[in-house]
Parts: structure tokens; sequence; C-alpha cells
């Protein structure tokens, strides 16, 4: 298993115009916490990364946004949609090198579950990066007792709680080769049928939204099934 030097060599690979994405599935207290590991640079603000954040719990107010905005956070709206208006931000930031963290389930979840089925937005800002983004996949086991859900009946602790076994699990990275992906998707798409939602035409390639949904369905599978396997290893690890 990659230790935490794994994850500084792959953003040394800014230099060479390569963008790292990291995935992580959400437990709660997730981000910056998990930056916290022995030999991290977590006070290096010029590798510090980019996140997508819930606009409904980070960006209520003018304090909590100015606050969250500071510590390089994009607001996303969940239910949105792929193309909102924050999603391009994410997107700029990607193709002028920068690192983005996303959390590609989409919503909390502390229970002992396999990874859910995860969303496309994280799918598509691969596909539209000027230069496909080195992803790397990273599942934690042990955060959700530090502030669980239902510590009172259907509330969190007022503060995280000390003294628990947390481990973090850096996969392998993946590297897509999107352009061929993509003419799999275009010729796949050809024989579906789909109800369409307006998404806009990916140029120069034409990619239109039935080819759009293959892709990007292909994409996540690939995480999905990367993020599964180093949940079955953490599982493991805290036996």
């Amino acid at each position: 298993m990659p230790k935490p030097s794994f994850v500084l060599s792959a953003l040394d690979r800014l230099a060479y115009h390569f963008s790292p994405l990291a995935i992580t599935c959400l437990r709660g207290l997730d981000d910056p916490l998990l930056w916290g590991f022995k030999g991290f640079p977590s006070l290096d603000a010029k590798l510090a990364r980019w996140v997508l954040a819930a606009e409904d719990i980070c960006f209520k107010n003018f304090l909590l946004t100015y606050f969250f905005r500071l510590g390089k956070c994009i607001p996303i709206t969940r239910g949105a949609g792929i193309y909102q208006e924050h999603m391009n931000e994410a997107l700029e930031c990607l193709n002028n090198g920068a690192w983005l963290h996303t959390f590609p389930e989409g919503k909390v979840s502390q229970e002992d579950a396999p990874i859910r089925r995860l969303k496309w937005g994280t799918a598509s800002l691969i596909v539209r990066a000027h230069v496909t983004p080195i992803v790397l996949p990273i599942v934690h086991c042990g955060l959700e007792e530090v502030m669980p859900e239902k510590f009172f009946p259907d509330r969190r602790p007022p503060f995280p709680l000390c003294n628990k076994n947390i481990k973090i699990i850096i996969g392998e990275p993946l590297e897509f080769d999107i352009p061929r992906m993509r003419q799999t998707a275009i010729s796949i798409s050809r024989d579906l049928s789909c109800t369409y939602r307006g998404w806009p035409i990916i140029s120069p390639y034409g990619l239109d939204e039935a080819a759009q949904r293959c892709l990007y369905s292909a994409i996540s599978e690939q995480i999905q099934t990367a993020m599964e396997g180093l949940r079955n290893a953490g599982k493991s690890f805290l036996k």
C-alpha cells in the first residue's frame, strides 16, 4: 500500500502540468483533518488542495463563506447537476495545474457498507480537463467514530472525540485513456436511448449527452472499484 510520500510524488508532477485529483469517501469529518498525517506538507500553501464543499453546510452565511473560501473551498449545490456554475471553477483549478479534492459519493455515509454508486461530477471534470488529471483514490476508516452522526439521538457531539483509531489508505494512481474511452462511449451510445437533461455538447469532440453518460459511467465505475478495494483493505487493517 503506498505511503504518504507517494502522494507527495504525485503532487510534484504539478511541475509537469499534471493535475492531481484526490477522491475520498465522505464520513463527516474529513477535509482538512485528513491531510494531517506524518510527512505531508500541510502548511505549504502552494500545495494546499482545492476542495468541493456543500453549499448548504459550509456557506450558510457571510462569515462561513469568507472562512471556507479562504480555505480554498468551492461551493457545490447538491442536486444542481454536474454542469452547475461552480463546477466550472473546479475545472479551472484543474486546468491551472492545481490539486483538487472531491467526494464522489456525494453525501455523508458512516455505515459499514460498500461504496455507493458514484456521482458523475468527478468523472465530468476528468473528461473536460485540458490535461487528464492523475486520480488518487483515498479511503479512510475511523473518522466516523471521531464525529459520529448519532452520538446523541440524531445529533453529532459538540466536539470531535479523541483517542480513536484512524487509518488512511492511499491507492495506486488511476490514469485514464480518455481518447480511447471517448471513442468507445460514442460507439456504445449510438444504440442507447435515454432521458435527456439538456447537457451541453462537449466540443471539439462532439460528445452528445448520451455519449457523455456512457463515458462518465465507465470512469465512475473504475473509481468505485478502486475505492471499494481500499475500503476492504482498511477493514482488515482495523481488525
